[in-house]
Formats: C-alpha cells, sequence, structure tokens
C-alpha cells in the first residue's frame, strides 16, 4: 500500500497549529513529521490534528525550542529517540509503522552564525551531532528505514542560490557538507529528494530577512527526505510546497513530500 509522508520545520507548532491543520486537509500526507516545534509535548494541540483526521503522535518536547513530532493517520508506536552529542535537546524522535517501516524525525543544531568551532560553540555542536549521527549509524546499519527532517544543511550546489557565496556561509560549508555525507554514507541512506528530482536548483527554506523572499529566490535545501536502500527504490512523487511559504504568517520552510509504495 503506498504510503506519503511529509516533513516540515514549522517554527512553533503552536503559533502555526492552523496551518499546520491546512496542510493536513490540504494534502492528506499520511505522516507528517514537525521540527522546531518550540513547545513541551503537552502542550502541542494534538486535538486540532486529531480533528483533521490525525489520532497518532509521538513527540519530544522542550519549552520555546527545538521539539520533533510525528503525526500519523494511521497507528504507530514510539521507537525511541537520541540525544547525540549530549546536548540533552529535543532533536531526535522515531516512530514504527504497521507495516514495519521505522521513521526518524531529525533536527540537526543550526550551528550559529559563524562557520568556526573555536570561536562559535554552536557550530561545533552541530559538528559533533553530525559525527554521532555517522558513529551510530555505523555501528548500527539500518534497515526499511525513513530519515526526514531538518538537517539544517543544504550539500549540493544546486541546493543553495549561489554555491560561491555561500562557501563560508553556515549551513553549506565544505565541512559541514562532508560531515553530513559521512552520516549518510555510514547509513547507506538515499536522499529520495534528488532521486526523484536529480536536476536542476532546488530550494526548501527562504530567509524571513529577504523582504520579497519569492522574487529574490535566495533559498538552500535544508530539509531532506532519505530512505534506506532496501525501500529507497519504493519512493516517488517528492515534491517541495514551495507555495507554503507563502501562507500568512508562515514558517521560513516549506514542506517536503514522498511517496512510498510498501
Amino acid at each position: 500500500m503506498p504510503f506519503t509522508l511529509a516533513t516540515w520545520n514549522i517554527n512553533s507548532v503552536r503559533l502555526r497549529a492552523g496551518l499546520v491543520a491546512d496542510l493536513l486537509r490540504d494534502e492528506g500526507p499520511d505522516v507528517l513529521c514537525l521540527q522546531e516545534c518550540k513547545s513541551p509535548v503537552d502542550k502541542i494541540p494534538a486535538e486540532t490534528f486529531r480533528e483533521a483526521g490525525y489520532a497518532h503522535m509521538v513527540a519530544r518536547g522542550d519549552k520555546g525550542y527545538n521539539g520533533v513530532a510525528i503525526l500519523s493517520k494511521v497507528p504507530l508506536e514510539d521507537a525511541g529517540d537520541f540525544d547525540f552529542a549530549g546536548l540533552k535537546q529535543s532533536r531526535h524522535v522515531a516512530a514504527r509503522l504497521e507495516n514495519g517501516v521505522v521513521v526518524h524525525n531529525f533536527y540537526v543544531p543550526a550551528g550559529g552564525d559563524v562557520p568556526d568551532r573555536e570561536k562559535n560553540e554552536k557550530f561545533g555542536q552541530k559538528l559533533d551531532y553530525l559525527a554521532d549521527m555517522r558513529a551510530h549509524f555505523a555501528d548500527s546499519r539500518p534497515e526499511k528505514s525513513i530519515l526526514v527532517g531538518d538537517l539544517n544543511i543544504a550539500p549540493r550546489e544546486d541546493d543553495v542560490w549561489s554555491h560561491k557565496q555561500l562557501l563560508k556561509v553556515v549551513s553549506h560549508t565544505p565541512v559541514e557538507v562532508e560531515a553530513l555525507t559521512a552520516a549518510q554514507e555510514a547509513g547507506g541512506w538515499v536522499d529520495v529528494t534528488r532521486k526523484d528530482i536529480p536536476e536542476g536548483q532546488l530550494y526548501s527554506w527562504w530567509s524571513y530577512r529577504s523582504r520579497d523572499w519569492d522574487a529574490a529566490d535566495k533559498g538552500r535545501r535544508l530539509d531532506h527526505v532519505w530512505a534506506t536502500p532496501d525501500i529507497a527504490g519504493a519512493a516517488h512523487s517528492s515534491r517541495i510546497l514551495r507555495h507554503v511559504r507563502g501562507w500568512e504568517k508562515p514558517s521560513d520552510h516549506a514542506p517536503v513530500f514522498a511517496t512510498f509504495d510498501l
């Protein structure tokens, strides 16, 4: 049976619960993974999502920052979480679907503004987080799994509006790209979005700082859908819902979708 999965950095699930409900009703993904929920789990507006047909939720939360949640039409069970880099922050949660697929929802640290771990502790934490991801996947190679989330790195040259101008900007520096690639390769993960859309500029994030984000189009592809090789071939119909970035009081991220025939 096919199922559709989406990932979206919502930038406050309580502030934008209405937008989440709109997306659920308009697009109807079977599973929606949210990041940067900025809410304790008991304060997430689960009733709003239940009314939209999503009765199941697995989540981790912090007050005012971080936070990840998996909303689902279909039953799922909590499959735990990782505290990579020992940050004690709600940046990962996993759920197992009835078909046996494990969905990992990640919110990788943004890394601050200065791409130097000696000058910027947050950048060091980001690199440590990615190193722990790589080590974990190397030690416990996943199977029948999907990894999604705001990974806060745009790895390819065509994942950013200007490769040359962003080489020294956090999210596209060579050291970050190398670290993310190492984590991806350690788990054998396939970039589903780029499997389906192999060529051309592709973005999922546009800064709030741009007055006309759409016309300027200075985006980055920070949000990803990966799958293990045993199910990656079943993925298709990947898309980024750019128009959602233009909704009233939006997140600065757009949702990323993929469908799996499993």
